[in-house]
């Protein structure tokens, strides 16, 4: 199995944003003394009450200097955002600055309030994102200048001045569980993933055709499957789940729209869940009224919090039911203090990854 640190770099309580990254290259530091393999941030825009973390890029290039192995990256760029030819020339230096350390995680956006204020549709977003693949592999290719046109991008002889470290382009990333997206990752060699919103039982069909469909592509190495949610570690389950699990039902409050004048987190989490009633997929409809529900959270086993030996045992079963081999860790959540965060990364890193590192769930 692999392991990576993941963040939203969420907003803190009595934190400005300069002393918040501060605190993530602690972790960060932490995390690679410690043998994790990755690290991973997200792009999110316009909410100062939720992740402070618009530009991935920037991410990648301070968590590499201060860093000496770990491999670094977004989950991910928001393709539609950008104009092509600047996020491929982007990408190029970020792994030269990383000296081949990046991971490239691409995806579509989750969220229309990312778009609008860039004059963007938010209905057309999936066809660019699966599209920026083939110019990349264009823009990175040996023939420079280089041309390309497709159905969204149109560029005619431009010459990349620094091409990427790594050929043809870094490791490339893309969460999700839509049964399309997975048979294009597996056709041309991407390694997918999901959130704890997806239920692991449904997960695991969808991820075994895409095993089938990755094998019959002929790619030579094993695919990486993502699963990402919130992990705490501590000496005792009982210390763990006192300091982690009221805080771990309150990780994902950016989710929730900024709170009225006068409204309390439950009633913000009320709304929150009427949002999902009725939807389609209703395991991950379950899982969306109940994201606030410490005691749901824990009984479905979708957090990971106890003891190393408690929280390798879930991470194994989790692993074998929903089909993933890449952990991605959210250590850092709601107000935990930093003490507990590193203890807590810390016993991950010495006692969790060496148990689990030789595992194989599929």
């Amino acid at each position: 199995m692999k392991f990576a640190h993941f963040s939203h770099i969420w907003a803190k309580p009595g934190m400005t944003p300069h002393q918040r990254y501060e605190q993530l290259w602690r972790e960060l530091q932490l995390c690679d003394e410690l043998g994790f393999d990755h690290s991973f941030c997200v792009e999110h825009h316009f909410r100062p009450d939720e992740s402070w973390m618009s530009s991935p890029s920037l991410y990648a290039v301070g968590a590499g200097a201060r860093t000496k192995r770990l491999r670094i990256g977004p989950m991910g760029y928001i393709v539609p955002l950008y104009h092509p030819l600047r996020l491929a020339e982007e990408i190029a230096i970020v792994d030269q600055m990383l000296g081949g350390r990046m991971e490239l995680g691409l995806v579509p956006g989750i969220n229309a309030d990312y778009f609008r204020p860039f004059g963007l549709d938010y209905g057309q977003r999936k066809s660019p994102t699966l599209e920026f693949v083939a110019y990349l592999r264009a823009a990175f290719g040996e023939a420079q200048p280089f041309s390309f046109h497709g159905h969204e991008f149109h560029t005619e002889q431009a010459l990349i001045a620094v091409p990427p470290v790594q050929r043809p382009h870094p490791p490339l990333w893309m969460m999700s569980r839509d049964p399309q997206t997975l048979e294009f990752c597996a056709r041309h060699g991407i390694n997918p993933g999901y959130f704890l919103v997806y239920p692991r039982a449904d997960a695991a069909p969808r991820y075994r055709k895409f095993l089938a469909d990755w094998k019959a592509a002929g790619h030579p190495r094993r695919p990486s499957i993502a699963y990402c949610t919130v992990v705490y570690v501590d000496e005792t389950d009982e210390k763990a789940l006192d300091v982690a699990l009221l805080r771990a039902s309150r990780a994902y409050e950016g989710f929730l729209p900024p709170p009225k004048p006068g409204e309390t987190f439950e009633q913000r989490a009320k709304e929150h869940a009427k949002m999902f009633v009725g939807r389609g997929e209703p395991g991950a409809s379950q899982i969306m009224q109940n994201l606030f529900d410490p005691d749901y959270l824990y009984k479905n086993e979708l957090i990971f919090i106890g003891s190393p030996q408690t929280v390798t045992e879930k991470i194994r079963a989790a692993a074998q039911a929903g089909l993933f081999n890449a952990f991605l860790g959210e250590f850092n959540f709601a107000d935990l203090p930093e003490d507990a965060l590193l203890r807590s990364i810390r016993l991950f890193g010495e006692q969790v990854i060496p148990a689990l590192r030789n595992f194989e769930p599929f």
